[in-house]
């Protein structure tokens, strides 16, 4: 790729995806590698360091981080927990199975006159547009963000690679901007679920199996739930290293029938044509010489997207998900240290008792809340429990060092609580038999109250009896009574 890299054209495009020219003055905050296991501050750069990167051959991602403009950033993948390597040896498949959830993601955001830039990996859809930090709907986003006073002060610190803090007014947008995200999600999810083969999740939850192991479509929307300053989106014209640096395509041992890759915009062509091009870099090069990867400012259409928002049923549910705050580290041992595990299924229980890493899946969370949920718990103290096993050592090691611990239970808790309080999960797999297909029952020879659970909860929110105390005989923690 030496070569490739040295195309003017080429360099031109990642350049103006990083927010000017030249690499000294543009508007992204840092560099770094893609699809580590976790973020690493060490690995944050400086823009100026390109060079660098490209000479290596590496894949690239900049940060969601930006000195100017608010960054929105919507990924939609196939996802194989049985065979991940599976969309890099059949990507025609895996795209064509991607295409009612793509095609709905571009007809809602026309809907508001969103016109985003549309990228292809080697195994989805990224939409990215931007909104400027000076305007109204930033303010707006401000205003109802979320944030804990952990993640306010992580925010404060100074970070890498220029010893910056994130202004608080950004750390605040970015909050309301993933309350909006889980909303446009939504939407997402209810159009295009019913056209799918295959199951369409928010998040990367595992299904039951479909044609080919559990396999799904995801609606990623995960970088909501982390710091700002921990979050990068790949960049177009690299290389796209996934499956190699992942270890998919060795473990498969199918290292020589993958090619190489490039991630491209999907421009002038199908994604049928994207695909062959993005594995021909000479084609890539003539690519670049007619389209941009400029990031648009959707400022005003934004204000649409807002709008529908705050007009939304999950606009209420945020509401009254977060009219409740965590119960205090310092009475943890009174309240979250003493929930009746004999009226919790055996794999919640599991799920809770060991944490690293059962409680760090979203389907291990999505378990937990729908569980807890059943026995009458607010959605905010499930999410209160969840961060009181992120906060004890579990052999964490250095994850928490970065995220914050309460900020990722809210948001994966508030996610899954969300989709069923609005009506979007009725619940067709919290049953035994989906437990098991998901690989979440720990202990098949106990006896399993799951279906009883489903059964209450749905009579709960029938009934507008959610978050209510004692309800068909499954009693709350009278501290949260």
């Amino acid at each position: 790729m030496e070569e490739y890299f040295k195309n003017p054209n080429v360099r031109a495009r990642i350049v103006e995806f990083l927010g000017g020219v030249p690499p000294s003055s543009v508007t992204c905050v840092f560099l770094a590698r893609c699809d580590a296991a976790e973020y690493n501050d060490v690995e944050a750069r400086p823009p100026d360091d390109l060079d660098d990167f490209l000479a290596n051959g590496l894949d690239i991602a900049r940060s969601l981080w930006d000195r100017r403009y608010l960054l929105v950033h919507l990924d939609i993948e196939y996802v194989n927990f049985d065979t991940p390597i599976e969309p890099y040896l059949n990507p025609g498949r895996s795209f064509d199975l991607q295409e009612p959830v793509a095609r709905t993601v571009q007809k809602i955001l026309l809907e508001f006159g969103i016109r985003p830039l549309h990228l292809l990996t080697g195994r989805g859809h990224h939409f990215v547009w931007q909104i400027e930090r000076e305007s109204d709907v930033f303010h707006r986003l401000a205003r109802f963000g979320r944030l804990p006073d952990s993640l306010r002060s992580l925010y404060t610190k100074p970070h890498p690679p220029f010893g910056e803090p994130v202004p608080r007014m950004v750390g605040q947008a970015f909050g309301g901007l993933g309350l909006v995200m889980e909303y446009l999600a939504h939407r997402i999810k209810e159009v295009a679920a019913p056209l799918s083969r295959i199951p369409v999740e928010l998040t990367a939850v595992e299904v039951g199996p479909s044609e080919r192991g559990r396999e799904m479509v995801s609606i990623d929307i995960s970088e909501y739930g982390d710091p700002l300053h921990t979050r990068m989106v790949r960049i177009p014209f690299t290389v796209y290293r996934k499956h190699w640096e992942t270890g998919y395509a060795a473990e498969a041992r199918v290292e020589e029938q993958i090619r190489l890759m490039v991630m491209i915009p999907l421009h002038e062509m199908d994604y049928r044509q994207a695909i062959e091009l993005m594995q021909r870099p000479e084609e890539v090069q003539e690519l670049a010489e007619r389209a941009s990867v400029q990031i648009p400012v959707q400022t005003g259409p934004m204000e649409m997207l807002v709008d529908a928002y705050e007009r939304s049923k999950l606009r209420d549910f945020h509401d009254w998900f977060y009219s409740q705050e965590h119960d205090p580290k310092e009475l943890w041992p009174r309240t979250y240290d003493r929930t009746p595990m004999e009226a919790i299924t055996p794999c919640v229980r599991y799920i809770l008792e060991h944490p690293n890493d059962w409680l760090l899946k979203p389907a291990g969370i999505q378990q937990v809340t729908r569980t807890m949920l059943a026995l009458g718990w607010h959605p905010r103290h499930i999410a209160g429990l969840i961060r009181s096993k992120y906060e004890r050592d579990y052999g964490w090691n250095s994850h928490w060092l970065h995220y914050d611990p309460g900020t990722r239970a809210d948001f994966y808790t508030r996610v899954f609580a969300g989709l069923f309080v609005v009506g979007l999960d009725d619940l067709v797999d919290f049953n035994s038999q989906s437990t098991r297909e998901r690989g979440y029952c720990f202990h098949p020879e106990l006896p399993c109250e799951i279906n009883e659970l489903r059964e209450s909860l749905l009579e709960r929110r029938s009934h507008d009896r959610l978050a209510c105390g004692p309800f068909n005989r499954l009693f709350l923690p009278a501290a949260h009574t």
